[in-house]
Parts: C-alpha cells; sequence; structure tokens
C-alpha cells in the first residue's frame, strides 16, 4: 500500500491551495480546442461558447502559475477580484465571462498581478502563440495522432520544443494545447507532470462550427 501511494504522489500533479501570490516557477497557457469541449461537456450544458456564430477553434482555457512539481490554486492574495466588464471583455477568446472569472478565482490570483493585469498577460500570451491554421479548415471530423497536434504547433512557432507544449486528451478527443511559458512569455520546458503527452493514435478532433 505505501508503495502504491508513493507512485501515485510521483504520477499525479500536486495541487496546493490557498499558497502565497506570485511565488511559482513559470506559467502554463492552457488552449482548448472549443469543438471537442462542447461536444464532451458544452453543448450539454447550454454553453453560450458553443453557439455556431462564434465561429471559436482554439480558446483560452486559462494562463496557469505553475511549480516545477505541482501548482499554486485558490491563492491568498489583497488584489480585488475583476468586475464584471472585464471578465465579459475575455469572452471574445475565452469562450464565456464565467470561464474568465473561474480563471482568475483559481489560477489569476496566484500570479501576484490585479484582475486587470492578469487578463492583460493572459491576452497577450494568447496572442504570443500562432495557432495553426489547418485545424480551421477542417471540413469534418478526422482521428489522427495525438503527436501531430504537437508538431503543426512547433512548426508554426519555430521557437518552441517538444517539451515545451504537450497535447491533452480526454474520452478520446484531442483536449488541449498546453504551453509552458517563463513570466515574460518566453518558451520554457515544461515541468515533470505537465511534460507527459496524450498517446493516442487515433484521437478525434472535429471542425469548427
Amino acid at each position: 500500500m505505501r508503495t502504491l501511494v508513493i507512485w501515485l504522489m510521483m504520477a499525479l500533479p500536486l495541487a496546493a491551495e490557498g499558497e502565497r501570490a506570485g511565488a511559482f516557477d513559470y506559467y502554463v497557457l492552457s488552449l482548448s480546442w472549443s469543438p471537442n469541449w462542447c461536444a464532451l461537456e458544452g453543448d450539454a450544458r447550454g454553453s453560450e461558447q458553443c453557439d455556431a456564430r462564434h465561429d471559436h477553434g482554439w480558446i483560452l482555457h486559462g494562463l496557469w502559475p505553475q511549480y516545477h512539481r505541482g501548482y499554486p490554486s485558490y491563492c491568498t492574495t489583497s488584489q480585488r477580484g475583476p468586475s464584471r466588464t472585464m471578465t465579459e471583455a475575455m469572452a471574445d477568446i475565452m469562450g464565456t465571462s464565467g470561464l474568465a472569472w473561474h480563471q482568475w478565482k483559481k489560477h489569476g490570483r496566484c500570479s501576484g498581478l490585479s484582475a486587470q493585469a492578469y487578463f492583460a498577460l493572459s491576452r497577450a500570451a494568447y496572442d504570443s502563440v500562432l495557432r495553426p491554421e489547418v485545424f480551421r479548415k477542417l471540413d469534418r471530423a478526422v482521428r489522427l495522432p495525438a503527436r501531430v497536434v504537437e508538431e503543426a504547433f512547433m512548426k508554426a512557432n519555430p521557437d518552441m520544443e517538444a517539451d515545451g507544449v504537450t497535447i491533452t486528451c480526454k474520452a478520446g478527443h484531442i483536449q488541449e494545447a498546453r504551453i509552458c511559458l517563463s513570466r515574460d512569455l518566453a518558451p520554457v520546458p515544461c515541468g515533470q507532470d505537465v511534460v507527459r503527452d496524450c498517446a493516442l493514435t487515433d484521437a478525434l478532433f472535429t471542425p469548427v462550427r
């Protein structure tokens, strides 16, 4: 039993709640492929993000302060929470204002920044990464190896290395591209618990609506 517990501690990301704001090592920029999220969760929720008029592809799931091992969350901070105007202004790249609020509450407070500065940095991080256009050109669902998605990001962003971008999967679908960035948004290697890629060779990728 003790061996199993030790193995699980090594294999799973470690979340630390209530940590001191501003104490972290690097950021993870998490980009979610919106059509897949909608197919798995968003449609059932009736999420505004999934309305076809928005034409969402890769959206900003969040910009997450990260330790080299584990990550802080729900940090204590003296910064005020964002106004409704601030969160609504992020919906164009995050899908909904509700996601923006949740990301501030769980991750943004750990940055040590004000809500306004955190959202500005999140937008700058999103804009700094070129999302491969090939995926927006799909006219039907396809199955592909997750590594193809990683390779497409590295081709679009030549300064990225393989250990600086991770592709995740959920329920047989491509889920997210997670890109590791320094505090000044330069590409950096991912930590041990972020760098593990999805190993699927036939992950489902659905087209933009």
